[in-house]
Order: structure tokens, then C-alpha cells, then sequence
């Protein structure tokens, strides 16, 4: 491939070369140049002027605002900041402490023979940002959305902001704005919310290439308002006369609710009853606390109960109980031996009546047989004759 056409315009090296060539055509040329500086905010910057064929002339140091800072290496202005470190026949070099973005632009390094020459070096000031801060719009209720805003107030150039959850990238609107000569970054998501996303981490990772490489995070995790859920916690085995009884009230809730209120279905708790938070006692129990015991919990966003029947035994009825149950079991013994026999009498009756049925219809079956000998005895027909043919 053809290689395309040379740009035309002059670059900041190109620049330098011609102003030491113009320089160098006078006798025993001097030439100056200076040399670009990139500082982190707060850093400290080296402004450095080289010096070529220097015979003593006056150099003069000048900051973007075209003031005298330097004068032959004397200070012409009062900011301690600037300090001259070097001022020899080949290099001058000062040095700016706590640097700022209102220190950056254009240093001029003047060197006085019979034309005046100069040299400008850029200083440029990077801003990383600090760790991005995390807003939230409204408060998060189950069932619907939050909206999370990471906002990294002040960087130069503008930093990068990612959402961050679960190891997964959370797509948000950016935004930019100017503050001078920094720029306001900030990443906008939504997303809906149920009870289970209560705690959730989110992170919000801001990258800067003065950073390098690293990330400044902030970590939120998911505030998610919900009505509470109560449940009692029962005692275990059957409570007696005399037993003491605890039930506990487990509650959950955003925010989880202060106050317990134990109560008794249609009755009034018992003068003994004692109540600690979600705990409910009751020392020395009688079937006089029987009843429906109800736990009831709320917060600003919903209410929930639970209740416990209480069903206290004498022990005496217990152990009548206990001692009634092999009666039931040798009554239903009885009922079925009975059931049995009265079967196998129907099944005999029914086999009895079904023979005896069987041997009358054979005895009428004889009798036939003999009145048709009678009719041919009458008839004149032989007897032997008709005999002999029945008995066949």
C-alpha cells in the first residue's frame, strides 16, 4: 500500500527543533527547550528547562499566567510551592508542590540574548476519582423497584463507572457533567425487589488510568421494606396440670417490628402469665388457662398473627384413658368372633334348605314313573312288557 499524505501541521517536537535550528543560526547558538510534565493531583511536578551554548544570558520562568515565577534562579514570586532544585549551564529545573488543576497549562522557559526565545512546557494535571458513593432515590418495598445512582463526584479525565452483582455487570445510564476542569460522573440502575433480595450486595467499581489498573469500589448492600411474617413456636409432649408453659413468638420484618402483643381469645391472659419480648409464660398450669393464645406483630408496611390452642389434661383422666384402651380392643375382638358365627350359620341354613330341595324333586320324579305303568297296565299293554322298558 501507498503510505498516505504527511500532515502538514507542525507537531509540539517539530515545533522545538525549529526554534533550536532558528536559535543555532546566530554564532555560537543558545537554545532552550523545555520538556512536557503530566502529574497526579496533589503530586509534585518537575518543570525542567535545557540549556544549549549558555554563556550567562538571563533566563526567565514563567507560569501560565505569563507571572515571573523565576528570575536567573531568583524567586520573583511569593508562592512557596515553587521551588528552584537546579540552575546550571546545561539545565534549569524547578519543582511545583500540591499541584492542582489550576496550576495546569503553559510554563514559559525565556532565554534573553539579542532576540528573545522561549520554550513552553505543558503541565497537565490528572484527577483520579475517589471512591464513588451510592444514592438511593426511595426506599425499596417488596414488590416493587429500587433505583441506585453511583456518583463519583470530580475526575479528569472522566472515569469509568460499572455496576456490579452477583460477578455480573448491571447495565445503568451514565451521565456526565463539567466542574471546571474536572467532569461529574454518575451510573443510574433500577431494579425490582422482593423480600429475598433483603441484604443483597451491589457494587459500583469506578476505573481511571491514573488509577493503574486498579478500581475504587463501594459496596452497597439492598435495603427491602416488608410486611412481617409471625409464627409460635409450640412445646413440645402434652401439658399437665402443674407444667409450666413458654411459647415464643418468631417474628421477621423490615423493619422488624418492636412491640408483641400476646393476647387470649375471647378471655383474658392469666394473672400469672409473664411476658418477655416474643416470650410468653405461664408457671403452674390449670385447665382454667385452656383457650386460644394469639401472637400479633406489625411494622409500616403490614400486619400478621398466629395462634396456639392450650389444652391442659388431668393427669388422673390420662391414666383412665390409658386403662380404657384394652377394653376397646377385646369388644372389637367380641363383635368380630360374633360376626363370624353368625355368618357360617347363614352359610349352613342356605346349604340345609338347597339339599332338601334337591330330594323332593327326585321323589316326584319317581312318582311319575309310576303312574304312566298304571296307564299302560290300564291300556291292555303287557306289564312285564312296559316294566322291563322302565326298568331300562
Amino acid at each position: 500500500m501507498r503510505p498516505g499524505p504527511r500532515s502538514l501541521l507542525p507537531t509540539p517536537l517539530s515545533l522545538s527543533l525549529r526554534a533550536l535550528l532558528l536559535l543555532c543560526l546566530a554564532p555560537r547558538c543558545q537554545a532552550v527547550q523545555a520538556e512536557n510534565v503530566t502529574v497526579l493531583e496533589g503530586g509534585t511536578a518537575q518543570i525542567s528547562c535545557r540549556l544549549q551554548n549558555y554563556d550567562g544570558s538571563i533566563v526567565v520562568i514563567q507560569n501560565p499566567r505569563r507571572q515571573t515565577l523565576f528570575f536567573n534562579g531568583t524567586r520573583a514570586l511569593k508562592d512557596d510551592r515553587f521551588q528552584m532544585v537546579l540552575f546550571t549551564p546545561r539545565l534549569v529545573r524547578i519543582t511545583l508542590t500540591n499541584v492542582s488543576v489550576s496550576d495546569e497549562g503553559g510554563y514559559f522557559c525565556q532565554l534573553y540574548t539579542d532576540d528573545t526565545h522561549h520554550q513552553v512546557a505543558t503541565l497537565s494535571v490528572s484527577v483520579p476519582p475517589d471512591t464513588p458513593t451510592v444514592e438511593v432515590k426511595q426506599e425499596a418495598v417488596e414488590g416493587g423497584e429500587v433505583e441506585l445512582t453511583c456518583l463519583s463526584p470530580r475526575s479528569k479525565p472522566p472515569a469509568t463507572l460499572r455496576w456490579i452483582r452477583d460477578r455480573r455487570e448491571i447495565p445503568g445510564v451514565v451521565s456526565q457533567q463539567e466542574n471546571g476542569k474536572t467532569v461529574s460522573v454518575s451510573s443510574t440502575i433500577r431494579l425490582p425487589v422482593e423480600r429475598k433480595d433483603n441484604g443483597a450486595a451491589v457494587s459500583c467499581e469506578a476505573s481511571h488510568p491514573a488509577l493503574g489498573g486498579q478500581k475504587r469500589v463501594r459496596h452497597y448492600r439492598l435495603d427491602v421494606y416488608f410486611a412481617p411474617t409471625v409464627r409460635i413456636i409450640p412445646p413440645p409432649g402434652i401439658l399437665r396440670e402443674g407444667d409450666s408453659l413458654s411459647l415464643t413468638c418468631s417474628i421477621t420484618g423490615n423493619p422488624l417490628p418492636r412491640d408483641v402483643q400476646w393476647t387470649r381469645i375471647n378471655d383474658t391472659l392469666p394473672e400469672r402469665a409473664e411476658i418477655s419480648g416474643p416470650t410468653l409464660q405461664v408457671a403452674r398450669l390449670s385447665q382454667s388457662h385452656n383457650g386460644t393464645y394469639l401472637c400479633q406483630a406489625q411494622n409500616n408496611y403490614g400486619r400478621a398473627a398466629d395462634h396456639y390452642t392450650l389444652l391442659v389434661y388431668d393427669p388422673g383422666a390420662v391414666i383412665e384413658t390409658h386403662s380404657a384402651v384394652p377394653y376397646a380392643v377385646i369388644g372389637g375382638v367380641l363383635a368380630l368372633l360374633v360376626f363370624t358365627i353368625i355368618c357360617v350359620l347363614i352359610v349352613t341354613v342356605w346349604c340345609s334348605v338347597r339339599q332338601k330341595g334337591s330330594y323332593l324333586t327326585h321323589e316326584a320324579s319317581g312318582l311319575d314313573e309310576h303312574g304312566e305303568v298304571q296307564e299302560a297296565f290300564l291300556n291292555g299293554n303287557d306289564a312285564s312288557q312296559g316294566k322291563k322298558e322302565y326298568l331300562l
